[in-house]
């Protein structure tokens, strides 16, 4: 079969044979509908040269959905054809974190398929016409009505921002306000997340006035533009208040530097992306007790709460479709800011 696979860090990817996976006991292989490009895809090609507990060479693609095409001794309750979203991250399975389904947050490294990885991140990931999936409780049937083209971002896309969000229900009442900085493939889902579960007020911040535009179409209620006059435009929204709620998706100094002058005191300003920014954290700066995390994907559960949210027309992927013989120029319009939304690789 047909895989697009990262030989080395710093490198391009390339379309090669590999032969076809076969299943052991307890795995699964899916046929590839859909795998999503994902940015940090580009920081493994660009960025990277080491520190990770895996490294190349693996097939790409971490946003993975299809059909189930073989299953290995016992393995019950998924028949060949059943649509199916994977789990991206792939933990230990028998930790407590895991047991919860926290796999992002596994205690094991060591007992993990890959450790703190995945497919698409270590092990072989869906940019091709077959994927291993290593434990069958990564596969999570599809929602009917839910497609493996649409629901692929999904499974990252989607479920980062979900996660980021859903810690924060608690702040997001009627009169509260949130702001996503980057409205792009997790920000624009971002924005629906915020306005499908919560009653907050959503302000997004991005560069591209196209961005900008697509996260009003999706129901945020204000868009502003970065700059010297960002902080004020969102203070001046917020009655002077600030943001109860922050998620950064880009994660750089820039916009980490608007996040903690626009939080509001007792808020949460949560960081996604990973474009490498910090944050100066002194007394009475961010305001006063602003809590600061970083989050990492999300959880099994949480997914499967996702995939209800589009099975119902809640949130939806912005999608562009690419074959497997264009999937290196899907990753060239995704680093040169030319795609809204999200690169979905069709292999089959």
């Amino acid at each position: 079969m047909r895989a697009l696979r990262l030989p080395a860090w710093k490198s391009e990817p390339e379309l090669v044979e590999v032969p076809d996976p076969e299943p052991g006991p307890g795995q699964v292989v899916i046929k590839v509908g859909g795998a999503g490009a994902c940015h940090s895809d580009l920081h493994l090609m660009r960025d990277f040269t080491g520190g990770l507990p895996w490294a190349p060479p693996f097939t790409l693609g971490h946003e993975n959905a299809g059909w189930v095409h073989a299953v290995g001794d016992g393995v019950t309750g998924l028949e060949p054809g059943t649509a199916v979203a994977v789990y991206g991250p792939w933990g230990c399975g028998v930790c407590e974190r895991c047991r919860l389904g926290v796999e992002t947050y596994c205690e094991n490294p060591a007992g993990a398929p890959v450790p703190a990885g995945g497919g698409g991140l270590g092990l072989d990931g869906g940019m091709a016409e077959f994927m291993l999936v290593p434990d069958a409780r990564f596969l999570v049937p599809l929602p009917d009505g839910l497609d493996p083209v649409a629901a692929a971002p999904l499974t990252d896309a989607a479920l980062t921002p979900y996660h980021a969000v859903r810690r924060s229900w608690a702040k997001l009442p009627p009169g509260s306000t949130a702001v996503v900085i980057g409205a792009g493939g997790l920000g624009h889902l971002a924005v629906q997340i915020l306005k499908a579960t919560t009653a907050a007020r959503v302000i997004v911040v991005d560069t591209r006035e196209q961005a900008r535009e697509s996260a009003l179409r999706h129901g945020a209620d204000h868009a502003v533009a970065p700059g010297e006059r960002a902080a004020g435009e969102i203070r001046e929204a917020t009655g002077g208040r600030g943001a109860d709620v922050i998620i950064d998706c880009v994660g750089a100094q820039e916009t980490l530097a608007l996040a903690g002058a626009v939080a509001r005191m007792l808020g949460d300003l949560t960081i996604v992306g990973i474009a490498g920014g910090a944050l100066p954290v002194t007394f009475g700066s961010p305001p006063y007790e602003v809590s600061v995390q970083s989050t990492y994907w999300g959880t099994r559960p949480e997914l499967s709460e996702v995939l209800d949210l589009a099975a119902r027309g809640l949130i939806r992927a912005e999608v562009t479709t690419f074959p497997l013989d264009q999937a290196v120029e899907a990753y060239h319009r995704l680093e040169n800011g030319e795609l809204t939304g999200r690169a979905v690789i069709v292999p089959n």
